[in-house]
């Protein structure tokens, strides 16, 4: 079993509507929906464009995936989400775009924000006691030898490669894509968010994802809203 802390919306806002029915999985749930046609993309070809990022659900990586410490509990974990979010202001996204990172599409910040890489960096300190270290295996299976010397050093001090200075914030949307797939691509997304795309989005929340055994969908445990209002929980 895993946790992870993420950001996304609500399960009522429009832009977790949009991205859940373009993955085809609501992370709230673990049902899978089928996927549509968009754009000039089949159905088949969102499905197969978005079959890496259906498991993790929609989502911003704060907090990469962990095994809980083994003097941690889930509970001990969920009050410390619920102080740290009480403690915490919001930060405002004035506007998200459509980016590509490394070959796969994810909606991202349209300028750097200081504020959310503050909050992110919070986030990986703060919450680093709940995290098991890794294992060899664990370690290996980040591809080691394909980070720069600052992701590696991140990934056996945090976890996790991409963090600090090495941090993008990013809502992934499909897996990689190459150069005759990604004009297509970028059209579908971009028209489909297109709405959402021109209002901006508040982090506003942590939410905790669970992964109850290896390879299984990640899921919504509960939400901790940021600035001093009650933890709204989900499960």
């Amino acid at each position: 079993m895993r946790y992870a802390i993420y950001f996304t919306p609500r399960q009522d806002e429009k832009l977790a509507r949009i991205a859940a029915n373009w993955l085809g999985r609501d992370p709230f749930g673990a049902a899978t929906r089928a996927v549509e046609a968009v754009g000039d993309l089949s159905a088949a070809e969102v499905a197969f464009h978005t079959a890496s990022a259906r498991r993790y659900g929609f989502h911003a990586t704060l907090k990469a995936p962990f095994r809980l410490a083994a003097n941690e509990t889930e509970a001990s974990l969920r009050t410390a989400l619920d102080a740290f979010a009480e403690a915490t202001p919001v930060v405002m996204i004035p506007r998200l775009v459509v980016s590509q990172i490394d070959g796969f599409f994810a909606l991202v910040p349209e300028a750097p924000l200081p504020p959310l890489n503050r909050f992110a960096d919070d986030v990986v300190r703060d919450f680093d006691r709940f995290r098991a270290p890794l294992t060899e295996a664990e370690i290996e299976r980040r591809n080691p030898d394909s980070l720069k010397p600052g992701e590696f050093r991140n990934l056996c001090q945090w976890g996790y490669p991409y963090v600090f200075e090495s941090f993008r914030f990013h809502m992934t949307l499909s897996g990689r894509a190459g150069p005759q797939e990604s004009p297509r691509l970028r059209l579908a997304i971009e028209g489909l968010f297109a709405e959402v795309l021109r209002q901006p989005v508040p982090v506003d929340g942590l939410t905790l994802f669970i992964e109850p055994e290896p390879g299984a969908p990640f899921m919504v445990l509960s939400q901790h809203a940021l600035g001093r209002r009650p933890a709204r929980k989900t499960a």
